[in-house]
């Protein structure tokens, strides 16, 4: 965490810290406990971050809130956020069952945009999660754990780009690109996911 985060987060800080340590390691090992062979393996790579201060604020001011750290811990769901991202669709439903069936959370939603996108081709599957927090007086928080595969994560990377980058020529036909691609890479996921379970069973 930056030195201005953790003035901004203060006695929460700490417990921000702990938090997204036992996410890292509770996501790890589920994943460990499907494969560890390098081939097998469900996820491509595991990331977890707390969010920095100013992206708090802002998220917080288009809500209309006043941008302290409590309407942060109490209002939304993605101040520490994990990012599984999978070789292929499949992993992403293996890794979700055993999320559910942990005992370090309670899982409060699950947010399918996988099997229904978004308009503008976005697709993730989101857990939300509860976990002990025990920090500030505060018991419990909620936090959210994304997966996605390769490709979905490719896509959400550029129109992360798109949304907050300034200044940028031909806005419409990026965004009709951007969804023609989606759907193109969401068929070529399926795709690869039956090539997969063929090979699978010989």
């Amino acid at each position: 965490m930056k030195d201005e985060d953790s003035i901004f987060y203060g006695p929460y800080a700490e417990g921000l810290e702990r938090t997204k340590e036992l996410m890292l390691h509770e996501i790890q090992r589920i994943l460990d406990s499907i494969s560890t062979d390098s081939e097998t393996a469900p996820a491509e790579h595991l990331k977890c971050r707390i969010k920095g201060s100013e992206s708090l604020k802002e998220k917080l001011r288009r809500k209309g809130l006043e941008e302290t750290p409590e309407n942060g811990l109490r209002e939304l769901s993605d101040l520490v956020g994990a990012r599984v991202v999978t070789h292929f669709v499949g992993d992403i439903y293996t890794v979700l069952e055993k999320i559910e069936k942990s005992d370090k959370w309670k899982v409060c939603e699950i947010k399918d945009y996988i099997a229904n996108a978004k308009p503008n081709g976005y697709r993730s599957l989101h857990v939300i999660i509860e976990v002990p927090f025990g920090a500030g007086g505060v018991n419990s928080i909620r936090t959210e754990i994304q997966m996605r595969t390769i490709a979905m994560d490719c896509w959400a990377s550029l129109e992360h780009q798109l949304k907050y980058k300034k200044h940028i020529r031909n806005t419409g036909l990026i965004v009709e690109e951007l969804k023609r691609c989606a759907d193109e890479m969401a068929s070529t996921d399926l795709t690869m996911q039956t090539i997969r379970d063929m090979i699978r069973r010989g």
